[in-house]
């Protein structure tokens, strides 16, 4: 992710149109050797270069991120644009340019058996706010926030990169409220797809403000036919999670826990009564455990939850600011136990941090379940950092040259 400012206005984009591309290090999928992997991790880090116009980011690879460096000068493969989001699913990795509302290229990008990234598609695409992993499938979601009443769902086919179905949703009809639903993000929970969603005005000058500030929901869907079989709700925080930022995340055990940035808004004024929390949803279950309420605002000492990601065995890390719906200035990190309802600020974390990587698709967790990996982007340089989940301290590894940190992801050849 650029930073995690950027996610509060900017999208990614859909397939629609397919080419191949006659480029260095590309590919067809036909011409592609497939093998069986060895097992072998190749690390795909983005990085915005400093001082261009024009590029995105640079892919840079690397066998390693817990020591040395690397750098943007004369390395990586180029991407083109303002603005580009990075999902890997199914041994594929994916870049998709943000479109400026226009259709937008998507590249697809895998590795040879040799550790080479090379590209094997090239297509066109649909400007989509949400982005998410769903059994063999990308789901992308096209959410208006005004006027057209549909958001439109796309499944596409990860091994193929083709369209399998598409299905409209009526988003004012879902809010059943006057406003309209505005989905934060989609996450895979058993064979059905949960959605959280923001009720939003969508109008009047104040399109993502709201008479609802105090409400959560989650719309469920089967899967892949995305039949809508209920809409879990309730009124103990705000809606759940942040425009383009993950709010869910399943455990091992399959349990679902929500957080909440209790953010939201009504005109200029931030207007949520209720605490930043984090919710829960037992595995096998369609509603709110009433039994369980982790009240992280109390816990921090007044601190907003803007984004997590889940690293393993209960354990989330949180990125927090002292201020509703901020997205930059005195940002820090948490690690917190859900299931225990434990909270620890991170230790050996840079004093400041002006940014990190994206933690929607940061799948860095090590084999032995002990650690994971973030980008953190400082006044006096940017590093990925090693996270020890168990203690919660984090140590300096990778320094990135020349560039911000936007992504980080592992991929398995």
């Amino acid at each position: 992710m650029k930073k995690i400012s950027k996610y509060l206005f900017l999208a990614a984009g859909i397939v629609f149109f397919m080419s191949a591309c006659d480029k260095e290090d590309t590919l067809s999928t036909e011409d592609f050797q497939e093998y069986e992997p060895q097992g072998r991790t190749k690390y795909i880090i983005t990085a915005t270069p400093v001082g261009t116009t024009g590029i995105a980011d640079y892919l840079l690879t690397a066998d390693n991120v817990s020591s040395g460096s690397i750098s943007t000068a004369g390395n990586g493969k180029e991407q083109d644009g303002s603005y580009r989001y990075y999902l890997t699913h199914k041994g594929r990795f994916f870049s998709l340019l943000y479109g400026q509302g226009n259709p937008g290229d998507v590249t697809t990008y895998r590795l040879t058996q040799e550790g080479k990234l090379v590209m094997t598609r090239f297509f066109q695409a649909e400007t989509v706010q949400v982005l998410a992993k769903v059994q063999d499938e990308l789901l992308l979601m096209k959410v208006p926030r005004s006027g057209n009443e549909n958001a439109s769902f796309y499944r596409i086919d990860a091994l193929k990169s083709r369209v399998n179905g598409e299905k409209q949703v009526n988003i004012v009809q879902l809010a059943a409220n006057g406003e309209r639903a505005h989905f934060t993000w989609a996450t895979q929970v058993g064979n059905k797809v949960f959605a959280p969603y923001m009720s939003i005005k969508g109008c009047c000058g104040d399109a993502f403000g709201t008479a609802y500030p105090d409400s959560s929901w989650i719309a469920v869907f089967s899967y892949p036919d995305l039949t809508l079989e209920k809409v879990i709700r309730d009124n103990r925080t705000s809606f759940i999670g942040n425009y383009f930022n993950n709010g869910l995340a399943v455990t091992e055990k399959g349990d679902v826990y929500g957080y909440s940035p209790a953010s939201a808004k009504n005109g200029s004024k931030y207007t949520s009564t209720k605490p930043s929390a984090i919710v829960r949803i037992l595995a096998g279950t369609t509603g709110f455990d009433k039994t369980y309420f982790f009240n992280v605002q109390e816990k921090s000492g007044g601190y907003h939850i803007s984004s997590q990601m889940y690293l393993a065995n209960n354990k989330m890390l949180l990125m927090m600011y002292d201020k509703p719906g901020a997205f930059n200035g005195n940002l820090k990190l948490a690690i917190v136990d859900v299931a225990n309802q434990t909270f620890e600020w991170v230790k050996g974390a840079p004093a400041e941090i002006i940014s990190t990587s994206a933690p929607y698709n940061n799948n860095t967790l090590s084999d032995d379940g002990k650690t994971a990996f973030i980008g953190l982007n400082t006044p006096s340089g940017n590093w990925i950092y090693k996270i020890d989940i168990a203690s919660g301290t984090f140590a300096p590894g990778m320094k990135v040259e020349g560039g911000t940190i936007t992504a980080i992801t592992k991929m398995v050849y």
